[in-house]
């Protein structure tokens, strides 16, 4: 287990070092000026302290290895949009509010979506399956930027029942969240029913049942133990994409996070701020995809025993 683990970490670093060259290649590459749309009218002199001040007067090897130096000391640089906060110092001030909503968002999913796919798959081809696909379908195909607006206006603005916007006490993060999930919701149910039907038509399931076992130990001890495993190989991709796809979801809901400024970066041509939160939100992908393998390889060993991890 112990090479696994140190295997799959070896992988993350070469991945993470890949995605930041890739970044500082593709951010170099980028249309327009760095200082902004008037930079040709700023004053040669100013322009030449700007390009000093933020190293780009340097050749393009020396700021590579100046850039891949301070990631590896967790220094993203200053912003170009707001040269008096650095990069970290922005990710720490609006991060936790994205973070907070995809928490919820990913807890109410797996909990809801789960449950959908269990009772669909035990009930198949019955009135509890047929309701289950019924809401998986409308979670494929309404947006988070079409319930959103709806969420917002009939159960926040018409009913009444919960704020319609803003980011204060948890009545306000309900509808948000709800918003946020329910695109992922159709995807963990329709996942877990495929793959509780093709579980239960094993042959270990129907022995388990010839030996007088009672349903619930055969769906609690056997069915969802092996059926749960391709829906916890996607959580953690789906986990991140969460926490990265709320910038529509934050608009709606006056929601203080971070993805108004990843979309503003690329707009004003911020290169700090775009190779900055690119290679944190990758990050976090490559350390969730990661955990993700740890887990997937304790329940099931023979992930970690396969080829190679012996």
């Amino acid at each position: 287990m112990i090479k696994f683990i140190l295997r799959r970490f070896l992988y993350a670093l070469i991945t993470l070092w890949l995605i930041s060259t890739f970044t500082f290649v593709l951010m170099k590459n980028l249309p327009g000026n760095p200082l902004g749309e008037g930079a040709e009218k700023i004053p040669k002199a100013t322009r030449d302290m700007l390009m000093k001040q933020y190293g780009l007067d340097k050749p393009l090897w020396e700021q590579y290895l100046t850039f891949m130096n301070n990631i590896i000391h967790g220094d993203l640089g200053a912003s170009f949009q707001f040269p008096a906060h650095k990069v970290t110092d922005i990710i720490k001030q609006a991060f936790p509010s994205s973070l907070e909503l995809g928490l919820i968002s990913i807890v109410i999913a797996i909990v809801v979506g789960l449950t959908l796919g269990i009772i669909a798959a035990l009930k198949h081809n019955k009135v509890g399956d047929y309701t289950a696909m019924f809401i998986a379908i409308l979670g494929v195909s309404i947006p988070s930027f079409v319930l959103g607006p709806m969420l917002s206006y009939y159960v926040g603005v018409k009913w009444g029942i919960l704020p319609a916007g803003l980011w204060k006490g948890p009545e306000y993060k309900i509808l948000p969240a709800i918003a946020l999930s329910f695109g992922t919701i159709a995807i963990l149910a329709r996942l877990m029913r495929t793959s509780m039907l093709d579980v239960l038509n094993q042959d270990y399931i129907k022995t388990a049942k010839s030996k007088g076992l009672s349903t619930m130990t055969v769906v609690f001890k056997h069915t969802i133990r092996n059926a749960i495993l391709p829906v916890i190989t996607i959580i953690g991709p789906i986990f991140v994409n969460v926490i990265t796809g709320t910038l529509v979801v934050e608009q709606i809901f006056s929601v203080p996070g971070l993805g108004k400024h990843f979309v503003s970066s690329v707009y004003s041509n911020d290169y700090t701020m775009i190779s900055g939160l690119t290679i944190f939100y990758s990050a976090i992908l490559i350390v969730v995809i990661f955990i993700t393998d740890v887990v997937y390889g304790l329940v099931d060993p023979r992930i970690r025993l396969g080829k190679g991890g012996k």
